[in-house]
Parts: structure tokens; C-alpha cells; sequence
């Protein structure tokens, strides 16, 4: 959650049974009269301390989105869409690349949608994916990417860069116009825990709103909030000891339930072919919750060597520098320290899982622990460092 929210071995249960849809037809012409963003109406202001958590109404857009209404016509009879047909949304993530993996692992077809970039992402063509290019921002590149689309898979986030409302709020809210007008037949959104609690939070509050316009929107959806990633604490931890820098942690008693993004993608791949879930909201967290005082402990054990700590009283954390590392998804340091409040409370990010591994049918002892994740990346890490010590050596001997 903090961070911007590998070696697979996967067994692919069958794809053939999960839709008794395949005859809907997939709606290839998209109306012209869609509402652009811009003239939408969201509840973000730019400062936010104008959003007051009793306060909080969900203003719907003073245009009414005509994609509602779009699907209704019935277009020429179209082409039927294969439910194998997967259009991957910000897919060189850390969970996107995940979940391409994934469903390529599974047998899906995957098309990536990512912004035309200098260097492009290969890595996904040359795991057997179809890279597409097009740009959240700009809502005219959005519906060329969609035809023949069964499901859209939604990972994206904004860069640290630009403005939050860009692609979080305003690019949504195009994505899921066009997925509606378009005939989409289902469509999933990772959100984050709590977001509902937390409206002083632009991001949080952003995730709430586009939860309940693709609620309102009507189509098949699935929304998984998410608590935090494992991925994020290698280079903000485990590097920095490894490096002999100095990392920080806080005083504070805010605990994480990290997750795998492997495992979040397994699980999201299970939800998806669940026919009882259209519409419903899940909550994925890890095995169990960590303060970073802990996290950094572990990875002292696993490294063999003690970390240069910087312990940050959460109130100096406030006002230091500190915390552009810390969370980087954003440059706007009123929204960084909206995040730092809920981030140095007492807060719990996590929720019971035995509800969810039940529905899913999920057997909890396959979800990847910290330890063990963390314990996989340093073996493999200091067996190249011994590795390229004893080349080292060798060559020492010749010269």
C-alpha cells in the first residue's frame, strides 16, 4: 500500500467452464456521445482538507453517463467474444505484470494496455501477450482497445507525476463509460482497504467513488481492496540492509497485512470464474499484519547483518523529506500527509480471510507468508553475491 501498488509454478485448471455467457453478443460500435471527463463533476478539490469524513456525499456527475443506456440498443448482430479474452489495464505494475503472468500461465488470451513509452515493455510480448497502445488520459485511445473483449482487468494507477484525478478518477471513469458502452462483460477493480474510512485521503477517496460508479454503472463487476504488497518492501528494506544504508522505520503501531501479488493475482483469477460473485466486494490481505519495526527485524535475521535503523517519531515523520520514499504515489505533499496520518495511526490493515478462502475455495496454507517470501529473495540474493565474490576471486588469481 505504501509502495506503488517470481519464478511461477502453476497448474491450469480448466477454462471451459466458466461462462454460460458466450452467447452475449459483444456491442463492437461505441456511442460517439459518451461523457468525457472533463465534464464530470467529481467531489475531489484539490486541497484536501475540504473533504470532511461526516461530510462525505457522493456526488453523482451532472451529466448523466449515456453509456447506461448505450447497451440497451441492440446493435448488428456483432461477434461473439470468447471468454478467454482478457484486456490487462496498467499491466507493467507491480500486480499488472502478476496478473498478465497469470493468465498467461492459465491459458488466456491477454492484451496489455500501456501508454505509448520510449522504451516499450517487451517483457510482455515476450511472454506471449499483445501489447496495445493507449493512454487512460486520453479517453478518444480507449475503445479500439476493448473490441473483442470478454473481461477487463483493471490494475492501473497514476505515476507519481501527474496530477492524482488524472488517471484514478478521470481516466476511470472513461475506461468504465466505454467498457459499458461497449458491451464488456465483466470487469475487475483492485481498490484499497478501508478506502471507505478514509475520505481525507484523495487516493482512498478516488478508489471509494470509482467503486460506486462501477457499481452504478451496471456491469458484471468484481472489486478486490487490497491491503499492501510484499513487492513494495524489497527495495524500501531488504536492499538498503543488503547495501549497508540506512533505512527507517516509525514508532508507529500501524500494522500491514502484506500479500504476494502472485497470490493476489492466483486469487483474483479464482474470483473471476466464480459465478456468485458478480457485484461483489472482497477484501484480499496476508497471512498476518506487521509494523515496520518488525518487518526490518526480519529482514535483519534473514540478511545475517543489523540494519543501520533510523527510528522516525511519527510526529518529526509529518514534516521530513522521509516521506516522498515512503509513498510514492504521489508528489502532492498534502496528499502525502493525509496518507502519513492514516499510515502512523493505530490502524490495522488487514481483515479474517476465512470467509474469503472458503468462498474461493482458497486453502490458506497456500498463501504465501512474509517469512517465506522474504526468505526466498535473500537465499537467491546472497547465493549471486557469493557467486560473483568467488568469479571475483578467480580472476584475481589470473591477472
Amino acid at each position: 500500500m505504501a509502495g506503488r501498488l517470481a519464478a511461477q509454478v502453476a497448474t491450469s485448471p480448466e477454462l471451459h467452464h466458466h461462462h454460460h455467457h458466450h452467447h452475449q453478443q459483444q456491442l463492437v460500435s461505441w456511442k460517439r456521445n459518451l461523457v468525457l471527463p472533463s465534464q464530470l463533476q467529481p467531489v475531489f478539490s484539490n486541497s484536501s482538507s475540504s473533504l470532511s469524513a461526516k461530510g462525505r456525499s457522493y456526488v453523482r456527475p451532472l451529466v448523466t453517463c449515456t453509456a447506461q443506456t448505450a447497451a440497451s440498443i441492440n446493435y448488428a448482430p456483432g461477434t461473439p467474444v470468447r471468454p478467454t479474452s482478457i484486456l490487462v489495464v496498467g499491466a507493467t505494475g507491480t500486480l499488472g505484470r502478476q496478473i498478465v503472468r497469470r493468465a498467461l500461465d492459465e491459458g488466456y488470451d491477454v492484451r496489455c494496455l500501456v501508454r505509448p513509452r520510449p522504451a516499450p515493455a517487451d517483457f510482455l510480448r515476450d511472454w506471449g501477450a499483445t501489447v496495445v497502445n493507449a493512454d487512460l488520459s486520453k479517453p478518444e485511445t480507449i475503445p479500439a482497445t476493448l473490441v473483442g473483449i470478454h473481461t477487463v482487468i483493471d490494475c492501473a494507477t497514476g505515476r507519481p507525476e501527474e496530477p492524482i484525478k488524472t488517471v484514478d478518477w478521470e481516466g476511470k471513469v472513461a475506461l468504465i463509460q466505454c467498457a459499458k458502452a461497449m458491451g464488456i462483460q465483466k470487469f475487475v477493480f483492485f481498490s484499497i482497504h478501508n478506502c471507505d474510512k478514509h475520505p481525507e485521503v484523495p487516493l482512498m477517496e478516488i478508489k471509494y467513488c470509482t467503486e460506486k460508479f462501477l457499481r452504478d454503472s451496471g456491469l458484471n463487476h468484481v472489486t478486490i481492496r487490497l491491503c499492501g504488497f510484499m513487492q513494495g518492501l524489497i527495495g524500501q528494506y531488504a536492499v538498503p540492509i543488503l547495501e549497508e544504508k540506512s533505512v527507517w522505520g516509525t514508532d508507529a503501531p500501524t500494522r500491514i497485512a502484506y500479500m504476494d501479488t502472485q497470490d493476489i493475482a492466483r486469487l483474483t483469477f479464482i474470483a473471476l470464474r466464480n459465478e456468485k460473485l458478480g457485484g461483489k466486494l472482497l477484501t484480499f490481505a496476508g497471512p498476518r499484519a506487521w509494523t515496520t519495526q518488525e518487518v526490518i527485524t526480519l529482514c535483519e535475521r534473514l540478511a545475517g547483518q543489523d540494519a543501520n535503523v533510523t527510528t522516525v517519531p511519527v510526529s518529526i515523520l509529518r514534516f521530513t523529506r522521509q516521506l516522498t520514499r515512503f509513498f510514492q504515489w504521489t508528489n502532492d505533499v498534502a496528499d502525502r500527509l493525509a496518507f502519513s496520518e492514516v499510515l502512523t495511526s493505530d490502524i490495522v490493515f488487514s481483515v479474517p480471510m476465512n470467509e474469503t478462502y472458503k468462498l474461493l475455495g482458497v486453502d490458506p496454507k497456500d498463501i504465501v507468508t512474509l517469512e517465506k517470501y522474504l526468505q526466498d529473495y535473500f537465499t537467491n540474493i546472497l547465493k549471486k553475491l557469493k557467486d560473483l565474490k568467488a568469479q571475483s576471486k578467480q580472476t584475481d588469481i589470473f591477472i
